[in-house]
């Protein structure tokens, strides 16, 4: 059974500080309904056709663009081939006004095409002026996706992110970081987008290729959004996204909600990955204490039995952070 996500008002949401507060230092995902409903964009979209390719067109710097393009078959289903080799949608170059008209003029039964994640600034400059979002991250540039009735694989983003329905419905199905091993994920560096995917998130129930995901499947979270609904998910959540009908908008902003430093967690990862992860199961165990003790902490600061004055690189500021950095850099050269 689905879980119920969270739902704030839009309309409680007057700003910045409002949206830290209520939506993202809680850290999980939050429907907001109706935030971008009175985007321009929105209402262009709702008229459909030739209105969306002229709209565009005022701001459509020229740029060239990669789109994912399906045969009828797939349905726009957007996934690997069956042996994992490679995948079952080529890869087109073309201006982003000729994506456009392919979306918005193919008949349906004809393959499908999906252009996304595209920095509006860049390719559609001064449009981002036009999607007024009283609590858009500070600092995050919108980036839209465009395409036919599709689904998007089962994945993760290492950003949090806020994304905004502009035309069509979404569904997205939603499971949370600690879920990893369950989802059977796969290969990190050979993946459609950038990020590796949850293969066990298309199997039928008891497919006995990943017995796990049955734990993970109850604790799914699906939300419906329509036109001008946004959602929130923090960063690591997976998601599978299906978008319905002939056209379909979305406009997100990727930002880190929580920085602290020069570096990103996920280089740790594989820094660690590489470090510890063939050395023997009792030595792993060894520095996965290690690991919880300075760095995630169950028990509180490591040295909370001293005074803070004592807590020398271990005291929790911009400069240690800093001193740290510069240690592991040296070891990493091996001076």
């Amino acid at each position: 059974m689905s879980r119920a996500a969270v739902e704030i008002d839009a309309a409680r949401i007057d700003g910045p500080e409002a949206f830290r507060r209520l939506v993202v230092d809680p850290c999980r995902p939050v429907v907001l309904r109706g935030a971008v409903r009175d985007w321009p964009l929105a209402r262009v979209a709702a008229a459909g056709g030739s209105a969306l390719g002229e709209y565009l067109a005022r701001f459509d710097a020229g740029r060239v663009v990669e789109a994912f393009v399906g045969d009828a078959a797939i349905a726009g289903r957007y996934t690997y081939s069956d042996d994992l080799s490679g995948f079952n949608f080529r890869r087109e170059t073309m201006r982003l006004t000729q994506a456009v008209a392919r979306i918005v003029d193919d008949r349906p039964g004809d393959e499908t095409l999906y252009i996304g994640s595209l920095p509006i600034p860049l390719v559609l400059p001064g449009l981002a002026e036009e999607l007024p979002l009283a609590f858009a991250p500070p600092g995050a540039a919108p980036r839209i996706w465009i395409g036919h009735a599709s689904t998007v694989a089962c994945h993760y983003d290492m950003m949090d992110n806020l994304a905004c329905v502009v035309a069509g419905r979404r569904r997205f199905t939603l499971y949370p970081p600690d879920a990893i091993g369950d989802l059977y994920v796969g290969p990190i560096d050979h993946n459609m987008a950038g990020q590796p995917v949850a293969l066990a998130a298309e199997a039928e129930p008891d497919d006995p290729n990943f017995p796990r995901f049955e734990r993970a499947r109850d604790r799914a979270i699906e939300i419906e959004l329509a036109a001008g609904d946004a959602l929130y998910m923090p960063k690591l959540w997976w998601h599978r996204v299906e978008a319905s009908g002939a056209l379909n908008i979305l406009v997100n902003y990727w930002w880190d909600a929580f920085p602290v430093g020069a570096d990103q967690p996920f280089a740790t990862l594989l820094l660690a990955m590489s470090a510890i992860a063939d050395r023997p199961e009792a030595e792993r165990a060894a520095w996965r204490a290690w690991f919880d003790h300075y760095v995630f902490r169950p028990d509180g600061h490591p040295l909370a039995h001293l005074p803070e004055d004592r807590h020398g690189v271990l005291a929790t500021s911009a400069e240690n952070r800093g001193i740290l950095r510069a240690h592991a850099m040296r070891m990493l050269r091996g001076s």
